[in-house]
Parts: C-alpha cells; structure tokens; sequence
C-alpha cells in the first residue's frame, strides 16, 4: 500500500508491525543508549527481554535510593520500552514495589508522571539531556508518591466502607449470566482476603493504604479466571502502562 511499510527483523524476516513511511527505525542498541548516561547515578541493569514476538522490548533498572514511606520500604524500578511496530516512542515508566510484598505502586499521580516518552536524538548531548529529565522524572513521582501514601494512611476505612469500596471496583451487570455472577463473587472474596488478613498488611491499620496495596496484591498475583499464553505479557504491559484496577482503587480513596 502506498505510504506504508512492513517493519522486519533482519534475523528472521518477521515482520514487527506495518508502519508509515514517515517511520524512523531506532535499533534496540541505539534506543537504549541513553540509559548508559543513569549508570554514574547509581543505577543498576536488574533484567531486559522483549514482548510480542521481538515488537517490544525493554530494559528494567534499579534506582539506588531506599524509600521509607509509612513505614514500609519501597524500592523505586524504571522500564524502559522500544517499540518496532509503530505504536510508539521510547518509553520510561516508574514500577515502584513494596518490598515485603512486592507489590506494584505506580499510582496515577496528578502530581508527577509515572511514564514519560523519550526520543532519542543520536548525539551525545542528547543521551545526556534525555538521562537528566528521566532522573528528574522519577525524583519527581517519587517524592509525588510519599505524599499520596501518607494520605491513604491517614484515610481510616471501616469494614463496611471497604465492602463499598470492593463492590465499585467489580460492578454486576444489570444482564450478568450466573457464571459472571460466580466470577466476580469470587474476584471480590480474593480482594476481601487480602485487604483482611494478608500478614504483610497486619501492621498497616484499616485506611486507603492497606485498600490500594489489597488491590494491587489482587491485580499482580492472584491466579486468572482464564488464563491465556499471552497472560503474563498483557500483565507485565498493564505494570508499565498502569494497572486499570489498581487506578480504580486509588480513584475511589482520592474521592472519598
């Protein structure tokens, strides 16, 4: 078709996506340049892999700084994304993990960006520039994310207040068929369990803090109704992009 493209791997002549002709290809060598120019801060490669085939891939990195908030420590991760499919530039999201538990915390912060796009431009002003607002970036979100934490915390949540709350985040459709009702029966039960008794939670008191994390426990470990062979990507891209469930539960402590 005039205009477009099929982007391939040399390596096997697969094709990555189908993309305009205005598409600049950024090898994964040259993509992750720039990433070279955080190590001096500290930062250390903890794994790299790809998604789809070879259409993404990644690199995740570990900030050196140790977070205490509320008590608990939470250890700040950046990913960063190539995309060969067109679907967009390189990107770098913050996953930060609560580390008793290894939850993700990457709130949608009105405050801070939890992902940034970067465009790499070749030189080596550029790496460095990109590297400086990626290193600002994260201190940004991570400060932005003490603040939110510590609200939750003092958010105190009663027992019926929090089966409200489970009842928004799995709403019944008005037509649910009865294996639908069993379903999201169950997915609230899983979230109730982890909110009333998950041991790594005992300290943390009944507020919006201990919802989020029940939450994001469900979200990030709890075993699928069905699960497909894509399963773990689609949850690995949900961790970058941000977890729709995970947002939701936040949402409704900031509205409450």
């Amino acid at each position: 078709m005039p205009g477009f493209w099929a982007n391939l791997r040399e390596t096997d002549s697969r094709v990555l996506g189908v993309v305009t002709d205005r598409y600049q290809v950024v090898q994964n060598e040259d993509a992750f340049a720039f990433t070279d120019n955080l190590l001096g801060g500290g930062i250390t490669y903890e794994t790299a892999g790809s998604l789809q085939n070879g259409r993404r891939t990644w690199i995740l990195a570990k900030l050196p700084q140790r977070y205490i908030i509320s008590g608990d420590e939470i250890t700040p991760y950046l990913v960063f994304m190539n995309a060969h499919d067109g679907s967009g530039a390189i990107k770098a999201a913050m996953t930060p993990v609560r580390v008793v538990c290894m939850n993700t915390l990457n709130l949608a912060l009105a405050t801070a960006k939890r992902s940034w796009s970067t465009h790499h431009v070749g030189d080596i002003r550029g790496k460095m520039e990109d590297a400086r607002h990626t290193l600002l970036y994260a201190d940004r979100y991570m400060a932005e994310l003490g603040k939110a934490v510590d609200q939750l915390s003092r958010q105190k949540l009663s027992d019926r207040q929090v089966y409200g709350y489970i009842d928004a985040l799995f709403p019944l459709a008005g037509n649910a068929t009865e294996i639908q009702k069993k379903n999201l029966l169950r997915m609230k039960e899983e979230v109730k369990v982890r909110y009333f008794d998950a041991p790594d939670l005992k300290h943390v008191g009944k507020n919006g803090y201990r919802f989020v994390n029940a939450v994001s426990d469900f979200a990030t470990h709890a075993k699928p109704l069905r699960e497909t062979a894509n399963y773990r990507e689609n949850l690995f891209a949900r961790t970058v992009d941000g977890n729709a469930l995970i947002d939701k539960a936040y949402s409704l402590m900031k509205a409450a």
